[in-house]
Order: C-alpha cells, then structure tokens, then sequence
C-alpha cells in the first residue's frame, strides 16, 4: 500500500515511516522538512491537500507540537490543518486516516487537549456520516530518542537531588515504547478496523517519581534525592520554560503531567500480537550514543 505520513521526519513519524517499510508498504512522506514539503500552516484547506493525495491509499497523521511558537499555532498544527486533510480524503475516496492524537485530551483543558481534540472529532464526525473509516489513536507518554517528554525524563533522571512538584510525582502514567507504536500505526493504516477511538498505554502504570526514579536505575545510578517542590515554584519555573520555546519544561506540561495518564494496558498488546516494552526497559530501547 502506498500511505501518506504527515510528519513523517518527526519524533513519531520516523519510526512509523520505518515500520511501514519493514511491513512491505510504500511509504509518502510530507512535512516541513520532506521533499517536497508541506508546512501545515498553509495546508488548511482540503484543496492544498489533494497534491499530496495522489495514488495514496491510507493517510497516518503523526504531526503534534506541545505548545504554540512563533513558527507555528497549535489551532493550525492540530485543528486547521488536519480538518482540511480529513476533508480531502473523504473527498478523494481515501477512506482509511489514522490520527494520532493523546490519552486524555477528551476532558483535557490545555491548548494542546483542546486542539487534539477537535480534529479528533472532526474525522469521528465524517466516519459517523459514513465518509472515511478512520481510527484517532490516543496513546499515553510516548519513550523513545528525541522525544520531548524523554528528554524531560531522562534529564530529571540524571539529577542527584530531584524536586518534583507533588501532583507530577504521583501522578501515573503508563509509557509505551516508540517503535511499539509505530508498529501498531503501521498496522491500522494498512486494515479498515478498528474504527473511532483506540486508547493505548504500555503494560503498567508508573507513578511519574518511580518511572523517572527507574530509569536513573536503568543507567546504572544510585538512587536520587527526591525532594517535594512546592506548587508555587512548580508554577514559577514552568513560565520561565514558557519563555524558552526549546525547552520542553512550560505550563503546558505541567498541566498535563499533573493528571494520570492510564488505560487498559492489553490493548497495546493485542494489536502488537506480543508483549509490548515494559517500563523497567525502556532505556534499552534508545540507541547506544543516547544512553549517558
């Protein structure tokens, strides 16, 4: 099959990009940054799409930013943009979209929840009108090299002294493996089912502190120091990353770290056909010149 990534040079969608080579499809990668290119901010109608739709035959959307930049709105990243390709695909007779969206962000409050969420209801709409067979993915804290909440992680497990804001320490999550979900986004752009909402998590919930206290074991570290970080500095320090757009530390993250994160972990595992990467290994799974 021939099938569309949009993002597929980013965090994500390199692996799904891999995965779909390793199953025997052809992938076609748009972003930024491909050859062509395609920059979402000026794809928000469904006819700049219809180029890029040619001979395809599925559509993954892996495109997602946590927060708005100069470069780039979250309403055009999340909302516009994936409106208008969901569009032309209805329109084109490409019936199967997978969107990526996140766990949580149907009752979520943040910009990048709220956002998520309305072009996740958008492509539910048009399967309800019986005009795509599309799938919204909603996994929970994505592991893997170069992602932004890895980077936050491992930074923090590297700390000998670790203040934690309460709410983010014991607030669970249940990370899954980047190239276990990119297999599973291979998979469902290649078959018409399932439909609608597919919620994914890895094989446990991990309290934030002890996923974050587990990988500093995994690099070979004696325990840290945990102390607790009071809200109003929590709060103080997120704004100082609000200014910085290359940190991946901002309001918009602790917001939606301060909320568990979980769901039923056998999902993941049924459409992997496998156990999927559990917490305690997950810093195995990043490439050697990553682990330090």
């Amino acid at each position: 099959m021939r099938i569309l990534i949009c993002g597929g040079t980013g965090f994500l969608g390199r692996h799904v990009v891999n995965a779909l080579i390793q199953a025997g499809h052809d992938p076609v990668v748009r972003s930024r940054h491909s050859d062509p290119a395609l920059d979402f901010a000026h794809a928000t109608d469904a006819e700049a799409w219809r180029p890029h739709l040619q001979n395809v035959d599925a559509v993954v959307n892996a495109v997602g930013a946590l927060r708005d930049t100069p470069a780039q709105s979250l309403d055009m990243l999340h909302t516009a943009a994936p409106m208008a390709l969901f569009d032309a695909c209805a329109q084109a007779g490409i019936r199967r979209v997978v969107q990526v969206s996140a766990l949580g962000v149907h009752e979520g409050d943040t910009r990048y929840a709220s956002t998520k969420r309305a072009a996740d209801d958008h492509l539910l709409a048009l399967n309800a009108a019986g005009r795509l067979h599309g799938v919204v993915v909603r996994p929970s804290v994505i592991f893997g090299a170069g992602g932004a909440s890895t980077e936050l992680f491992l930074a923090l497990a590297r700390l000998p002294v670790l203040l934690l804001p309460q709410a983010v320490r014991d607030s669970f999550i249940q990370p899954l493996a980047v190239r276990d979900l990119a297999e599973v986004l291979a998979r469902l752009a290649a078959q018409d089912e399932p439909t609608g909402v597919v919620n994914l998590g890895g094989p446990e919930p991990v309290a934030m502190g002890s996923l974050i206290a587990s990988l500093r074991a995994q690099m070979g570290r004696a325990p840290a120091r945990v102390g607790h970080l009071p809200q109003w500095a929590s709060v103080a320090s997120a704004k100082v990353g609000d200014r910085i757009s290359a940190l991946p530390w901002c309001s918009e993250t602790l917001a939606l770290l301060q909320n568990s994160n979980v769901t039923d972990p056998q999902t993941l595992a049924d459409l992997l056909g496998r156990p999927p990467v559990p917490p305690q290994r997950l810093y195995a799974t990043l490439p050697r010149e990553r682990r330090s």
